[in-house]
């Protein structure tokens, strides 16, 4: 039995695709060891506590350890730059809020420009920021809050998790 030259063709053409197809997929298995997810923050607060739910999460889907790293320090500037400086091969994640993006409006001499370096991946975490004061200060709106703040300068106390971050940045746009 003899092929006609076109189905000969037509024959190899797919043996051809079909054996490079196999070697992409093959390259394509992901993850093959741990992946490490820098927190820029000290150990147990908020975004590190959703890291390591989320870290548990993966490892018992994708079957691979999920290793959290905390890399504190310059208001989450340290743990960005670790990831940027490690190989683009996907097993070295940030995990952050919004004050990593705010820093590139506040530094101007970083060693990294976040918006070409960082590559977002998935957003799990939304969170809204609560105004709570003292009852014995005398306000119950946030207008008489600020007039208060500005009439008693020095007096307010306010909290946060760091020079930058949106709880820093949010409390002193009322003030």
């Amino acid at each position: 039995m003899t092929l006609p030259r076109r189905k000969f063709l037509q024959l190899v053409a797919s043996t051809t695709v079909l054996s490079g197809i196999s070697q992409i997929a093959r390259a394509q298995v992901y993850p093959t060891r741990a992946i490490h997810l820098i927190v820029p923050f000290t150990p147990g607060g908020t975004t590190d506590i959703v890291a390591r739910l989320i870290g548990q999460w993966l490892s018992e889907r994708l079957g691979k350890p999920i290793v959290v790293e905390n890399r504190p320090g310059a208001g989450t500037n340290v743990g960005t730059e670790v990831v940027v400086k490690a190989a683009p091969d996907g097993y070295t994640l940030l995990v952050t809020p919004v004050s990593a993006a705010i820093n590139a409006t506040l530094y101007q001499n970083l060693n990294f420009n976040f918006r070409r370096d960082i590559a977002p991946i998935a957003g799990f975490i939304r969170a809204g920021y609560v105004m709570e004061v003292n009852p014995s200060v005398p306000v119950n709106t946030v207008p008489e809050f600020i007039a208060y703040a500005k009439a008693n300068p020095g007096k307010i106390n306010m909290p946060s998790s760091g020079n930058g971050t949106g709880a820093h940045l949010s409390g002193n746009c009322s003030t």
